[in-house]
């Protein structure tokens, strides 16, 4: 029962925070009502890969802290039984929710994730203004750079737009200047035609393609594709979309073409590391929870996130270790486990002999 209610708090909880997203793509940007409940399907499964791990620490808390503060472990120890057969099915229950992870984090998160990106891009095509932002560059169309002054959602029109087309090293940048625009979708076709009204176009010289000269137009019309599709439907997955199977034929095309497949590497780890935080956590919170012998449930909570806060940061910086290649990925990725886990082994060893 604490699992479950845990699970549910945490999830809610980091629900809320895109709750508000949701809300705006629904009430300020017209995306429809299907496209959203799509993409909030496919945003829990990343959720879970977190609140799970961390609800099974907090269930240990509060369960034992319970115990423990009303002397009942005490008690056990008292009439010759090891505490270790109490904490054993814990234990078990750790172990089986890390099996269940690595599936989860294997096949379900990219699925979800890829299948996010997808309804993302749909959303993008129907609807282009929902992707967009004022006042920011916008990297969300292939060879085009977009900063927008003003734009108006439910119009669909852009006010003050500049658009830049980068040529490469040593190269101008191409520009385009418009007072307005507004985008025409074409049903059925990845694709995005974006109608400008009153600017300046640079133009390659045919002489020089190298430089440009100014073009002024009443009207002008471009053709922009989203930046996730190759060709024509083809949306290429990133690693996060991949399961494990993908990754390592993805490594050995890497190994072949002699590039780095560091980041793929710590990519796999990273999904199997994170799916025994599980196990790790329970481990860990099973001493500190008879240690503490505290029953009040914002204390376990504290003490879950403050635990939980100390590997992410271990897991953050095995990572940033691990992708800048100081540290092996296949041992940097599990520093985070076997740091908590000795720590969790030697508390529990302890409370199991004395």
């Amino acid at each position: 029962m604490p699992l479950f209610l845990s699970l549910g708090i945490l999830t809610f909880v980091m629900i809320l925070g895109n709750l508000i997203k949701i809300a705006d793509l629904v009430i300020n940007k017209g995306v429809d009502i299907f496209s959203v409940s799509k993409i909030f399907l496919f945003m829990m499964p990343a959720l879970i890969k977190y609140t799970l791990p961390i609800s099974a620490l907090a269930a240990v808390l509060l369960s034992l802290g319970r115990l423990s503060s009303d002397n009942e472990i005490v008690a056990i120890k008292a009439s010759g039984i090891n505490i270790f057969t109490l904490i054993l099915p814990l234990l078990i229950v750790g172990i089986i929710l890390s099996l269940i992870l690595v599936i989860f984090n294997d096949r379900v998160i990219p699925y979800a994730h890829f299948a996010s990106r997808k309804t993302l891009i749909e959303v993008g095509i129907k609807n282009p203004t929902a992707a967009l932002e004022e006042g920011v560059f916008i990297n969300s169309f292939q060879k085009y750079i977009l900063f927008i002054y003003r734009v108006d959602q439910k119009k669909n029109k852009l006010s003050n737009v500049r658009i830049y087309e980068p040529q490469g090293e040593n190269k101008p940048t191409r520009t385009i200047i418009a007072k307005s625009g507004e985008f025409i979708t074409e049903p059925g076709k990845s694709n995005i035609k974006l109608k400008l009204i009153d600017g300046t176009s640079d133009e390659p010289d045919p002489e020089n393609p190298t430089n440009f000269y100014k073009l002024n137009f009443k009207t002008y019309f471009m053709n922009l594709n989203l930046a996730d599709t190759q060709g024509k439907d083809k949306i290429e997955k990133k690693p996060k979309d991949m399961t494990i199977l993908e990754l390592t034929r993805e490594i050995s095309k890497l190994e072949k073409e002699k590039i780095d497949p560091t980041p793929l590497i710590t990519e796999i780890n990273e999904k199997i590391a994170l799916a025994f935080s599980s196990f790790i956590f329970i481990l860990l919170g099973i001493p500190m929870a008879i240690i503490t012998r505290r029953r009040e449930k914002s204390i376990n909570f504290g003490i879950a996130f403050l635990i939980v806060g100390v590997y992410y940061l271990l897991l953050m910086g095995s990572e940033a270790l691990s992708l800048q290649n100081l540290l092996d990925p296949k041992f940097a990725m599990w520093i985070p486990n076997i740091i908590m886990g000795m720590i969790g082994s030697f508390l529990t060893y302890r409370l199991c002999v004395y």
